[in-house]
């Protein structure tokens, strides 16, 4: 009966018996995790953004002291 009505009230606390993800839930997140960095590797590797990183660092170098 203990266990019924803890069960209880961590269901109306908003706490449950879950404390992690599941297998499928870690595939999910790595499978995302690596979509966004294919296409983040594509963005910073693209010629419009190296030229910008370059004029950048090249300003920055040719700064005044």
């Amino acid at each position: 009966m203990r266990i019924i009505w803890s069960r209880v009230r961590a269901a109306l606390s908003g706490r449950s018996g879950d404390a992690g993800m599941s297998t499928s839930e870690y595939v999910m997140g790595t499978i995302a995790a690596c979509a966004f960095a294919a296409v983040l590797y594509k963005v910073v590797t693209s010629d419009v953004v190296s030229a910008a990183l370059q004029s950048t660092i090249g300003k920055a170098l040719d700064a005044p002291f």
